[in-house]
Parts: structure tokens; C-alpha cells; sequence
């Protein structure tokens, strides 16, 4: 599942990264996101070309009329990006959550990531901006992204969009993809074409091989058992299907999948875990490992593979959804 070297140019993303540990309390945290804002700044100088960007305000999972009808107002509200392909719409929607260990990442961080998946899918790509830990924990980051995917289908009109709807993220963002699309199954909730989990953080288990070999490659075991500790807040939420995916006794009902890990990433065991429940549950799904890649390889703007998965991601988005 690996290979023996890391690739150099993930290699050198990832010691850059490196620099900046992760936080492993409340005050870092702080620190490490008010940091995080000039850096992206300086990141996003010159991005990728779209048809357009437009700032949307998505109404929260406290207001169902408001989610139907588009309104907005509510201190419950959440932000969100808009990315529109070149061309003329209606367009297909991606709805896109971020990544981040549930307690970092923004728009912005993946700003890039965005910008590259409408180009190579042609839809539009909705990032959402969802509540994070430890401030906000578990359900509270599931039920802002829930909310955003009824409020996609439900409003394509402002979103210029054709009322198809996809879900996908990285990372924790790929979890609450995957969450979102075993909800709307379980809930005869809103009809979802494809799910796109890019090197989720579903089914970790510290026994795991990946875990044992690379943690300290981007994520330490630390850095798991932290952000674990600060969004799950207890041993019963970890076991929750809406937590977790993994832990659904029955995954049949959800949209096709393509799931996307890194060979040198802890979380690899796990991804590739979950892509083998949907499989065994009659589930379409195309599962790829990327074995010299690091955990966020695909926001690594200066790693060629990640322009070669991202295409692969989008065509897979695009042919689901007609694009």
C-alpha cells in the first residue's frame, strides 16, 4: 500500500509544514489560526482561474424555511464561497467541506484545492464554512453540513445550479462528506450523486499499520488523539455512525463513492477500510491509493500528483453529475 520513499516534492511541502507544529491546547489553537490568515493570504496571491467566485451566506440547520427558500439574517448562518465554472450555467453542485482535524481549515486554506476541482469537473464547488472544536464539538460541525447539502438542493436557483448535488472533502471535511451522504440515505433526505473522500479521517484505530509506520509523517499520533479528544468529547460519540461512518451497520444506501488516500499518511488503513464497507455493501465505488504521497497532499500547490488526483477527482464528480 506504500512505497518506500516519499515523493520529494511531498517531501519537501511537508517538511515546510512541518515547521508550525499542530496545537495541543486551546491557547496554541488560537495562536496557530490567527497565523494561519496571513499565511493563506499570501498563498491564494494568484489563484487558479474560475468563471467566477461569489461569497453565499447558507442558512444553519436551526432554520428549515429559511434553507428552502434562500433567506438569510440568522446568527446561525454560515459562510460560504461559491465557485462557478467558465461557460454558462445552470451547472451541477459540489458541495465541498474542508479539512483541518474538525478544529482548523477554512475557505481559504483550500481556496486552491476549489479553484482546481471546477476547473476539472466543470460544477460548481460550494465550500462551506462549518462550526470547529473544541469551541463547537461533535454533532455540531455535522449538523452545519447537513444543513448545507438540504440547502444546495433545495435552492439551485442561487446557486445557478441544475439541482444535481454531489458531496466531497478532505481530510475531516472527507468524514463529514461521508457523514452527510449516509444522512441523507438514512433520512430520505436530499437525492446525492457521488461522495469524493479525500484521504478521510474515517475508522482510525491506533493499531492500525498506516498508524504504527507514519504517524509523525504530517499527523503524529498526538495530533490524531488531540483532535479526536477535542471534537468526539467522549467515547459514545466516537462510536456514532454520524461521528464515524464506519461504525453504520448498513452503508447500501449511499451515493457512489470515490475514495482517495496517501501511502505515507496514517489515515491510509482507515480510508482504505471504509472504501471496502461501501464495496461489500453494493456500494459503486472507486478506491485509489497514491502510495509516495503525505497526508493534504492535494492542497500542496507545488506536488504534481496533486494536480493528477485532483483531475481524477473531478472526472469522477463530472461524470456522475453530468457536468
Amino acid at each position: 500500500m506504500s512505497a518506500d520513499q516519499i515523493d520529494p516534492q511531498a517531501k519537501r511541502a511537508a517538511a515546510r509544514q512541518s515547521r508550525i507544529p499542530l496545537p495541543h491546547g486551546r491557547y496554541r489553537l488560537k495562536l496557530l489560526r490567527l497565523l494561519t490568515r496571513p499565511l493563506t493570504r499570501l498563498q491564494n496571491r494568484n489563484p487558479p482561474s474560475v468563471g467566477a467566485t461569489e461569497s453565499v451566506t447558507v442558512p444553519g440547520p436551526g432554520d428549515e424555511s429559511r434553507r428552502a427558500t434562500g433567506g438569510r439574517g440568522s446568527p446561525d448562518d454560515l459562510d460560504a464561497r461559491l465557485y462557478l465554472p467558465a461557460g454558462d450555467p445552470p451547472f451541477p453542485t459540489v458541495v465541498f467541506f474542508h479539512g483541518g482535524g474538525f478544529v482548523l481549515g477554512s475557505i481559504g486554506t483550500h481556496e486552491w484545492l476549489c479553484r482546481h476541482l471546477t476547473r476539472e469537473s466543470g460544477c460548481a464547488v460550494l465550500s462551506v464554512e462549518y462550526r470547529l472544536a473544541p469551541e463547537n464539538p461533535f454533532p455540531a460541525a455535522v449538523e452545519d453540513a447537513y444543513a448545507a447539502v438540504e440547502w444546495a438542493a433545495a435552492a439551485p436557483g442561487r446557486l445557478r445550479g441544475t439541482g444535481d448535488v454531489a458531496v466531497a472533502g478532505d481530510s475531516a471535511g472527507g468524514t463529514l462528506a461521508a457523514v452527510t451522504a449516509l444522512m441523507a440515505a438514512e433520512r430520505d433526505g436530499p437525492e446525492i450523486a457521488h461522495q469524493a473522500l479525500l484521504y478521510p479521517g474515517i475508522g482510525v484505530d491506533p493499531d492500525q499499520e498506516s498508524v504504527r509506520e507514519h504517524g509523525g509523517t504530517v499527523l503524529t499520533r498526538a495530533d490524531i488523539e488531540w483532535f479526536s479528544e477535542a471534537y468526539y468529547r467522549s467515547e459514545i460519540h466516537r462510536r456514532n455512525p454520524y461521528a464515524d461512518p464506519i461504525n453504520a451497520g448498513d452503508l447500501s444506501g449511499v451515493a457512489p463513492a470515490t475514495v482517495l488516500t496517501a501511502g505515507f499518511d496514517p489515515l491510509r488503513d482507515g480510508g482504505r477500510a471504509y472504501a471496502e464497507r461501501l464495496v461489500a455493501d453494493g456500494v459503486a465505488t472507486r478506491y485509489e491509493n497514491y502510495p509516495t504521497m503525505v497526508h493534504g497532499f492535494m492542497t500542496m500547490q507545488e506536488v504534481d500528483r496533486a494536480r493528477e488526483a485532483i483531475a481524477s477527482v473531478g472526472d469522477d464528480l463530472g461524470d456522475a453529475l453530468d457536468a
